[in-house]
Parts: structure tokens; sequence; C-alpha cells
């Protein structure tokens, strides 16, 4: 079952790869979905009935050199099949909605590829992800992590003819490099301590890595600490964390279902999952937990401020995701995995909901996505309205305070603001109060310009809008489902009794026996429960003020704080400063070489050889070729003069 569950996908990708020719490019998209929608149901299957144990699956042999093994074997556990059934879920839903949105693509009018090579992409980038978290070492899960960086490098690009697509692709594909550098050097340091790369041998030996030092870049490191910090840079990427982040927004150039598909439940959620995979290390990893726990904080606050002010309706999401992925860190940092992955799961139904949602507005906006340009839109997409609502009420976290009864996210927020003032971690608590304050604004600003207030901008693009086709709203309809009950069905296996949650993940998840956080958690003052309900409503009443009592205030605002609003929208000047101190440098690097290494050396050099020394000597030879036979024999008295003379002055043959 789980063979085929991972397969599935491969297969799909080929048949929409290289047969949409033979077999006809509608039945080649039918055939790729068909496949994702039975991992999905294999996935769910897995999940519902597995008993918490570990279960290895040899597929094949694949690297044996010396005490080097790296086999392509599935390890199939409580933590892969919450991931099997995320990927799959939505991902097969991603596919059905594609069928709609990518009917009649202006982008490809004469490319009737377009169609199959996209569906072949996603089920490419499926396959990736599943060989990721069913990975049973360390070597196949950095190719699964490395097929969905090459993956998201092609859906990122897919309107190839735009140039900021490309654009985008490509930034994003380099900066994903820059973390895989911290994970590779993990892998090393990992292989060089314990031999081998097999998981259960380097949770075996995790106790001993808390007691060793290593030398690296000129100084002592624990060794353990060590593993987790490059383990964690090489999340930083994937996850788009603080000072990595940059690629996240500028990825929504591609295809919004690809959105859905990276920013919901597969690439963005990898950094995630390899924290809690490596939790047996983590644990012992005090000082790089830290750091997690600050980077997560600092990203869950910095993505907030900026989705206050975004315009594009993909990228308020996007910066959404961003913030979301911090408190899924901070989760884990403080060392409660299973509430990491209880946010993880929530945020994926109401994400890719968003996401998908934003695209049905998209498409029968005819492609305009800035928020200003929307408005009055209730009426014209009912179905998508309130698949977006229901979305807003989970990602706010809306619910009954001091109960389990309330949207997804608001159990899982919830969740984790409660375990990490359990943990002692002020300032991250407060940070995510914050954060969760700013995310209610942003997300109802969404809404109420998007489907409130009277209508602007095109007057013929708002006459002609028109509520998406059935193929399009069905998935939104599933992922409403799961936004609206995630949270209460699974509350005890990742946020009940630390016995109850350690039953329930088995083997998969490891923490320390005084690691009491979970139990902990559910005994915090009443006002630490409430408080992200408090931030909730905050937020609302602001984003209502705002945009539905008194429109004129965002304006006036903006220009009272023009600094302020200026360095909010320009996203805090990262890309600008990254511009300065690595773009520009490297560029001008690169240029440097082009143009005296190249260019003057080693063009000049040949060219100097070609239009000089070459000429020189073809003229002297020439002017031997003189046509007269006695020149010839004095050239051969001449020869014979010179070996007898090297002769006798070198003594002669021996």
């Amino acid at each position: 079952m789980a063979v085929t569950l991972v397969l599935a996908p491969l297969l799909g990708a080929i048949i929409a790869g290289l047969f949409w020719r033979v077999i006809g490019e509608r039945p080649a998209q039918i055939v790729s979905t068909g496949l994702l929608f039975l991992s999905a149901f294999l996935s769910w299957i897995i999940f519902l009935t597995h008993d918490g144990g570990v279960q290895q699956i040899q597929m094949m042999r694949w690297i044996d050199s010396g005490t080097l093994v790296g086999d392509w074997a599935l390890r199939i556990d409580r933590l892969t099949a919450v991931m099997l059934i995320v990927i799959t879920t939505v991902s097969a839903l991603v596919h059905l909605y594609s069928f709609g949105y990518m009917a009649h693509d202006e982008n490809f009018a004469e490319d009737e590829s377009y169609r199959p090579r996209f569906f072949a992409y996603l089920s490419l980038f499926t396959f990736a992800m599943l060989m990721l978290v069913t990975a049973d070492n360390l070597v196949q899960l950095f190719f699964g992590w490395e097929g969905v960086g090459l993956a998201s490098y092609l859906l990122i690009g897919f309107y190839f003819r735009k140039q900021s697509a490309g654009a985008a692709a490509m930034k994003a594909f380099i900066v994903n490099r820059v973390g895989d550098m911290g994970l590779i050097l993990a892998l090393m340091v990992i292989y060089f301590l314990v031999d081998s790369i097999q998981y259960d041998d380097i949770f075996a030996a995790a106790g001993t890595l808390s007691e060793t030092t290593v030398s690296f870049l000129w100084t002592d490191w624990n060794a353990v600490n060590l593993i987790a910090f490059l383990l964690f840079v090489g999340a930083m990427g994937k996850s788009a964390q603080l000072f990595l982040h940059t690629w996240l927004p500028d990825a929504m150039e591609g295809p919004t279902p690809v959105s859905a598909l990276i920013h919901a439940a597969t690439m963005v959620t990898a950094g995630v999952f390899l924290v809690a995979r490596m939790s047996p290390l983590m644990e012992y990893a005090e000082t790089a937990m830290a750091f997690v726990v600050l980077i997560g904080a600092f990203t869950a606050f910095f993505a907030a401020t900026v989705g206050l002010v975004q315009n594009d309706i993909k990228r308020v999401i996007a910066y959404s995701t961003c913030s979301q992925l911090g408190f899924m860190f901070v989760a884990a940092g403080v060392g409660v995995y299973s509430v990491a992955m209880f946010h993880l799961l929530t945020h994926a139904f109401f994400k890719a909901m968003l996401f998908l949602g934003a695209g049905s507005v998209i498409h029968g906006m005819h492609h305009e996505q800035d928020m200003r340009n929307y408005g009055g839109l209730k009426d014209k997409f009912p179905y998508t309205f309130w698949a977006m609502l229901i979305g807003t009420l989970a990602i706010t976290g809306v619910g009954i305070p001091l109960t389990m009864i309330g949207f997804a996210g608001f159990v899982s927020k919830d969740a984790i603001i409660e375990s990490v003032f359990a943990a002692g971690a002020g300032y991250a608590f407060w940070m995510l109060v914050i954060a969760a304050l700013m995310t209610s604004f942003y997300s109802w600003r969404l809404m109420f310009l998007t489907f409130w207030g009277e209508p602007r901008g095109d007057k013929n693009t708002h006459e002609h809008a028109h509520e998406s086709p059935m193929v399009m709203l069905v998935p939104l309809g599933v992922l409403a489902v799961g936004s609206v009950l995630a949270g209460m069905v699974w509350y005890g296996p990742f946020f009940g009794s630390t016995e109850q949650v350690s039953e329930w993940f088995g083997a998969s998840i490891y923490m320390a026996p005084d690691n009491n956080l979970i139990t902990e958690a559910h005994y915090v003052p009443n006002w630490v429960k409430v408080s992200p309900f408090v931030a909730m409503l905050i937020g609302l009443g602001l984003s209502w003020l705002f945009y539905i009592r008194d429109t004129s205030l965002p304006g006036k605002l903006a220009a009272t704080f023009p600094g302020a609003y200026q360095f909010l929208l320009n996203k805090w000047y990262f890309d600008e400063i990254y511009e300065f101190l690595f773009v520009r440098p490297s560029m001008a690097v690169g240029r440097f070489f082009w143009k005296k290494g190249d260019g003057a050396v080693i063009d000049g050099g040949i060219n100097g050889l070609a239009m000089g020394v070459i000429p020189f000597f073809t003229r002297l030879a020439g002017r031997m070729q003189s046509g007269f036979v006695f020149h010839y024999a004095f050239a051969m008295v001449l020869g014979i003069v010179a070996i007898v003379t090297f002769v006798m002055l070198t003594g002669g043959a021996r």
C-alpha cells in the first residue's frame, strides 16, 4: 500500500509529461489526477489504521560504499502518516482545481502541451515531497529535499514568457541553495561523527553526541548543538524563515494552484517536518532550539507586519503563510513538536482553501490581483465568498474561549501560545499574540476589500465577473470541512495529556522525560488562554473600522506616518539590502571575471595568438617554401651539419 502511494504520483508525472501525445491531453490530466486521488485514499487508510509503531519497507539498494549505506526505504510511522494525508489530500484537490483554473490560459494560447506539462510538474512535486517525508535515511531525505526544490523552480517559473516569473523561480532556487548548504553540512557532520546516515543509528547516538565536542569554523562546538543549528538553517530556507524568506512572496508569480500546493501543505512545511523528525537530537540541543524560537517568533511578527499593507491578494496570503510557519517553529523550538505538527495539519486545510479561493476570485476577475480593484464581490462569488469566510474564521482563530470548540486555527494556534507561555519564553509569547492580532487585521482586510463595499477599478471587469466552475468549487468545499473540524477532531492526539500524545505518536517524536510542557500548558492562567481570542477581536474591530466604517482612515494613517508605511510596503527593505550586500557585489565580481578574465586574458590571449604569433610563423614558413630545388638542398645540408655537430658535442651515440 505504501509503495503504491509513493509511486503513483511519479507514474502520473511520467504519463502526463512524456506520453500525453499518445493518450491525449485530457486523458493525461485525468490519469495524473486519478493517481493522486489514489495516493490520497491510501494515505487516509494508513493514517486511520496506523498503530503508532514504525514500519520500514525496503525498496531497493541505492548507495553502498564502505560504511555509507543509503537504501531507498520507506519509513512509515505516525509522523509520516500525518504528512502523507496533508500532502496527498491538498495535492489531489489542487490537481482537480487545476482542471478549471488552467482550462484557458492566455499565457499559452498557442501551446497545447502546457496543461499536461503543468500536471506533470504538480505530480513530480508531490512525488519528491513524498520521498522526503517517507525517507528512512538522510540521503533519501536530501533527494526529496532537492527534488522539491527542482519542481518548485519549474512550477514558479511556469509562465516562462514572463520575465518576473523566471526571476522569481531563480530567486527561489538560489535562496534555497543557501539554506541547503546548511543541510549538507549537517549531513557531513552527522556521518563524520556517527558513521551512518540511518535515522535509527543517528537517534541512538543522540546522547553521545550531546557530550561530544567538534571543531568547526575555527572554534569548538557541542556536536548536537552544531548539528541542530545546521539542520535548522536548511529548514529556514525551505520554510521561508526570517533572512531566507525573500523567495516566498515572489513565488506568487506562479499559477495560483502552485501557490496553494507550495505554501499550504508541501514545500514550506518541509522544514517543520525536519525539526520534528530530528526531535531525538533537538531535545539535547538547548542552545540551537533557543535560536529556533527566536527566529520563529521574529518571523511570525515580521511577516504579519508586512501583510498589513500588501495589496496583491496572493501576497497577503503568502506573508500569512510565512507568519504561520513562524508559529510552528516556535512550538517546535520550545519542545512541543506535536503541537507544531498540529498547526501544520490545520494550517494546510485553511491556507490551501484561502489560496484556492483567491484563485477563484482572480479567475473570475480576469486575472486582476490588486484588491484595490475589487469590492462588492460577495454576490458575484457566493460560494467562493463562503469558503474564504470559513478560511478567514479559521486562520484568525474564531472559537469559544477556554474550550476546544472552534475553527481549526483557533484550537492549534491557542495550543502553541499556551505552550510557549508554559515554556517561559515571554518575548515569544507576546510576539505571537501581537502577530495573531495583525493576522486578524490583514485577513479581515482582505475579506472587506474583496467582498464588501462598492466595486472599484475597471467597471467592465466587475460587470463580467463570475463564479468559478464546479470543478474549482468542490476542492474549496472539501477544504472547508477540514478548516472547521480538524482542530476539534484531533485535539487529543496532538495536544491532550503528555501520555496521550506520547502514546499516539509513539517513537516518531521524542520528548525528554523532563519535558512536560504539554501538560503544563493546560494549566496556564486563563488570561493567557483568552489572549489570542482577544487579539483576534481587536484585529477584527480595527479592520472593520478602517475598511467598512470609515474607508478614509487607511489613507490618512499612511499620510501621517509615510516612513512606517513605506517601510512595511517595501517589506522592511530586505530585498534592497540583499541587492546591495550580495547581488551587486556578486554581479561586479562576475563582470570582472567576464571582462578582465574571460575577455581580456582568455579571449585576448587566443586572439593574440590568432592575430599575431601564428601569422608571423606562418609568413616565416611561407618564405622557406621558395619552390627552388637548390634552396631545399641547402637546407638539407644545414640540417646534416647541425646533427653531426650535436653528435660530436654530446659524445656520440651511447
